[in-house]
């Protein structure tokens, strides 16, 4: 009986890594930098290195540990290989080959907005419900869909970019992906604040935002919170593109619960309630009674996601 498991959250800052018990309890997180100097090639060999040196320090052998759970920012495919990872500099690499070659541990990896998402199920916001929609609105927009307790994947391991889905064809620039009119562009942290921009140069109605130099999506919903017309209406806009794309999956998938998380999400019920409106204008009527909650594990809920994943393979 294995007793351990290990959490590994890669973003293209810093890799957060946990120590935990088959029970899911969590006994240690750390966090190191994610090099992506020459394409990301040191970064398994980091991790890897890392994961050495906690087992001596707690004096865990590797015959009592599970395995490592991976999440990577890119589609993932059969649980073992990332397509493309822009932030990190990869391009198709099988993680769970290299990474499990360096340590001698099974690995497992998945999407890190995903695997967020199974974490908020097992611990977090979606904990209780086995039929869950996560979304993470921060710099972009993630996504996870989760059937039957299953993260849906996909045949190329796009399942769940929410942030993808085609929202308005008026749109003139281009998002990251390619692509224009996306929900991220509107949605995201980065989307508030390009919309907040168009508000105030269309006309020179007043405004609180007016003059705040690098102006943040905080700023704006913190006008928005207190009263400000040109924040309501950028709020107004996003929640309503939002919560008519969540109406649209949940007629596909059905889900207990959506959850809403990233930073935008600290905003708390300004978002939700918004969102929540047009989602309940335009659901099918059997969707009616989905629930919404706030995800409460932070930063954590990837790497606690990682290890569910990494459990019930």
């Amino acid at each position: 009986m294995k007793n351990y498991a290990f959490g590994v959250d890669i973003g293209g800052t810093t890799i957060k890594m946990s120590l935990f018990e088959m029970t899911g309890e969590m006994l240690d997180k750390w966090e190191i930098p994610t090099n992506t100097a020459n394409n990301g090639s040191s970064i398994l060999d980091d991790v890897a290195g890392a994961i050495e040196q906690k087992l001596e320090q707690k004096q865990i052998s590797k015959s009592d540990v599970a395995g490592i759970g991976v999440g990577v920012p890119g589609p993932t495919i059969r649980g073992a290989e990332v397509v493309r990872c822009v932030n990190l500099g990869w391009g198709h690499v099988n993680v769970a080959q290299v990474l499990g070659g360096k340590t001698g541990l099974r690995v497992k990896i998945g999407n890190d907005a995903n695997v967020a998402a199974l974490g908020e199920m097992w611990q977090g916001g979606g904990m209780g419900y086995r039929n869950v929609i996560m979304v993470t609105l921060g710099t972009g927009v993630g996504g996870g869909i989760i059937v039957d307790g299953k993260i849906v994947n996909g045949a190329n391991g796009a399942g769940g970019e929410i942030g993808h889905i085609f929202v308005d064809e008026q749109e003139t620039e281009v998002c990251g992906c390619g692509k224009r009119g996306c929900l991220e562009q509107y949605a995201s942290a980065t989307g508030i604040v390009r919309l907040a921009k168009r508000a105030l140069a269309a006309d020179t109605a007043p405004s609180s935002m007016r003059g705040i130099e690098n102006l943040t999506a905080k700023d704006v919903l913190d006008a928005a919170k207190a009263g400000d017309a040109k924040a309501l209406k950028v709020i107004e806009r996003m929640g309503k593109l939002l919560g008519t794309s969540l109406a649209n999956i949940a007629c596909v998938v059905d889900p207990e619960i959506i959850v809403i998380g990233g930073g935008v999400s600290k905003a708390g019920v300004i978002i939700t309630d918004v969102i929540r409106k047009y989602f309940m204008n335009r659901t099918f009527s059997s969707c009616r009674n989905t629930e919404f909650s706030l995800a409460t594990l932070g930063n954590d809920a990837g790497v606690y996601g990682c290890v569910y994943m990494l459990l019930n393979d």
